[in-house]
């Protein structure tokens, strides 16, 4: 694969992707640069899939991303949708908001309600304005606590 980036005198910033053929991994990057919000410098975006149709989703919206079986969902406040986007591929195109909280699921720490704790087990996260939670397991809860800690002292400032 060649890249090449140019820098012209042009207002608008325009990129071209050249392919053989048309690939997931050229898929994927398109829907990354699609989504890609450049006054703030990162995905704002996702295309989400339910039965035969795309979904244009704002990432504020997606409370959490969740396997089942072998398919990610994202889950909002009242619905549910498919990703093409592995786990792991999501870890590393999110905003530092989205953080990992098992093996099975990614959650957007900004639309927490609050964190049931649970010492034997994985305690549960709850959001405003939906009954829908997720559980974060022991493994992830220090990460998960710092992360909220870190987002309550910004909000201080």
């Amino acid at each position: 694969m060649k890249f090449r980036l140019e820098i012209t005198d042009d207002d608008e910033t325009e990129i071209i992707i050249k392919c053989h053929k048309l690939t997931p991994d050229i898929i994927k990057l398109q829907q990354i640069l699609i989504s890609f919000d450049t006054d703030s410098c990162c995905l704002s975006q996702i295309v989400l899939y339910k039965s035969d149709t795309e979904y244009y989703m704002n990432l504020s919206d997606i409370l959490f991303f969740q396997t089942e079986s072998s398919i990610i969902y994202a889950h909002t406040a009242t619905d549910a949708y498919e990703t093409k986007y592995k786990l792991y591929e999501l870890e590393e195109i999110l905003p530092a908001a989205f953080i990992r909280i098992s093996k099975s699921a990614i959650v957007n720490s900004s639309l927490i309600y609050s964190i049931q704790r649970n010492l034997a087990a994985s305690s549960v996260i709850s959001f405003y304005n939906t009954h829908k939670e997720v559980y974060v397991s022991r493994a992830y809860y220090k990460m998960l606590k710092n992360k909220m800690d870190e987002r309550r002292f910004h909000t201080l400032q």
